[in-house]
């Protein structure tokens, strides 16, 4: 019994440890120790949740981005200029 306590606290100790020197620093943003776990986490799932979007409206990707740029033509349009 006395080995699993051990073992028990050994683990602790070491999750502690990543814990304190767990780090993430993008840019200008800086976080450590558990909100630094907590960005990694959000990261990997919104990954996922992206490349799931992705694979699923993947065969109407093609006309979302051409009407896309229907679109933002649209909004930038000038009036058309006659050619000298």
């Amino acid at each position: 019994m006395d080995g699993g306590a051990k073992g028990l606290r050994a683990f602790f100790r070491g999750l502690v440890r990543v814990q304190r020197t767990f780090t993430i620093e993008i840019g200008p943003f800086r976080a450590t120790g558990v909100p630094a776990i907590l960005v990694g986490v959000t990261g990997i799932v919104l990954a996922s949740g992206v490349t799931a979007a992705l694979a699923r409206g993947a065969t109407r990707l093609p006309e979302t981005l051409g009407e896309a740029r229907g679109l933002a033509e649209a909004l930038n349009e000038r009036p058309p200029r006659l050619k000298s």
